[in-house]
């Protein structure tokens, strides 16, 4: 569809190498959707080309997308066309993205320098923060390592990402319990159980969002991120929200132009009633990226953390409505055929209702209230 949205074709690896847009990702990795679904395995062939056009690096220092810089504009962008191409391929990817946004807030610079190069080299990164009762604890060692005890659910990724950030509450000699601490996890270097039977989803197969034993792991003292209750920080643990919005917006996307091929197929462009529903899919699309660009403004330019994670809560919520609109009129429009597999719309469907379920959606949005109440200034 013509879309004022800016696009990141500027975006490459290196002068030296060929250029690949990640318009030309997206339209391949919308080719390889079909296959890669019914593998229902980790997506390889996606997220190796992404490692190979440089995107795994987009966001490092002197990069086109350098978070140090005012570019989360276009960071949502990017986030936006992965997403239109692959759910589960824009879920890891913007764990990734998320994981070297944290190292590069609460990392040493010795700690950025070595995990930079990690993903330089193509080292996946991510952020596993979900657990059950069986959490993630770190003790000391006689020698002053740390051994880890416990698992993590819902590891997107699961160990193909190699660097995932674990947080899990820090214990003392004593056994005291320090707080919620950021730990990254050379995953190359171990092999903890994996249950895949935990993730049977409807959706987002591809994700791989198993959950994974980290008991008896040692890792180092400098392997730790940042201090206790930093990963907890506003507006850096809501205030990410705007990046897996924009992966859903781009899931939306997905489904629009999947109606709109459906109808197009069955001789449907002329009956009035599918083209007021069309009508009503683009709307919300196009507000949906009017509020990422303001995102990435805020993000950007904003000093105050409680406008920022305010911010991130509004955007979150009008897309995650958004998206659950454009579902149900894809559903009136399409009917139950768009329903059935092997449809690209069965597919999608899938993919974004599963995504589309984010914690706490009802705190997030009661928090918005609470801050036009008691926080925001006056006009």
């Amino acid at each position: 569809m013509a879309t004022s949205f800016p696009s990141n074709s500027h975006l490459s690896r290196d002068p030296s190498t060929e250029f690949i847009s990640i318009e030309q990702l997206r339209r391949q990795f919308t080719e390889w959707s079909a296959s890669t679904r019914h593998s229902q395995a980790f997506p390889h062939r996606e997220m190796d080309a992404l490692r190979q056009a440089g995107y795994l690096g987009v966001t490092l220092p002197g990069a086109p997308l350098d978070q140090r810089k005012a570019s989360t504009a276009g960071l949502l962008r990017l986030l936006y066309q992965i997403g239109q191409g692959s759910l589960s391929v824009g879920r890891i990817y913007e764990g990734h993205i998320n994981a070297l946004y944290l190292i590069g807030v609460f990392g040493t610079p010795a700690q950025q320098e070595r995990w930079y190069a990690d993903a330089r080299a193509g080292h996946l990164f991510g952020v596993w923060n979900t657990q059950m009762g069986d959490g993630i604890h770190f003790h000391p060692t006689a020698t002053d390592d740390l051994r880890i005890q416990g698992s993590k659910s819902f590891c997107s990724g699961s160990v193909q990402v190699t660097r995932p950030i674990v947080p899990g509450v820090l214990h003392d000699h004593n056994g005291k319990e320090l707080g919620w601490q950021m730990s990254v996890v050379a995953l190359d270097r171990h092999s903890p159980p994996v249950d895949a039977s935990f993730w049977t989803p409807v959706g987002m197969q591809n994700s791989v969002s198993h959950k994974i034993d980290f008991s008896d792991i040692v890792i180092a003292r400098d392997e730790l991120l940042g201090a206790p209750e930093d990963y907890n920080s506003q507006p850096h643990l809501s205030g990410g929200a705007i990046r897996f919005a924009a992966v859903h917006l781009g899931g939306g996307a997905a489904v629009y132009e999947a109606t709109r091929t459906a109808l197009r197929q069955a001789g449907r462009t002329a009956d009035p009633y599918q083209r007021t529903r069309l009508a009503k899919m683009a709307i919300r699309l196009e507000s949906g990226r009017h509020w990422l660009d303001r995102a990435g403004h805020v993000n950007d330019h904003s000093t105050d953390p409680r406008e920022i994670v305010n911010y991130a809560n509004m955007v979150r919520t009008a897309i995650a409505d958004y998206c659950s609109e454009i579902l149900q009129l894809a559903e009136v429009s399409v009917g139950v055929r768009g329903m059935l597999h092997p449809h690209p719309l069965a597919r999608l469907h899938g993919d974004l209702t599963t995504y589309l379920r984010q914690p706490a959606p009802d705190a997030t949005l009661e928090s918005v209230g609470q801050y036009y109440f008691n926080d925001a200034p006056s006009d």
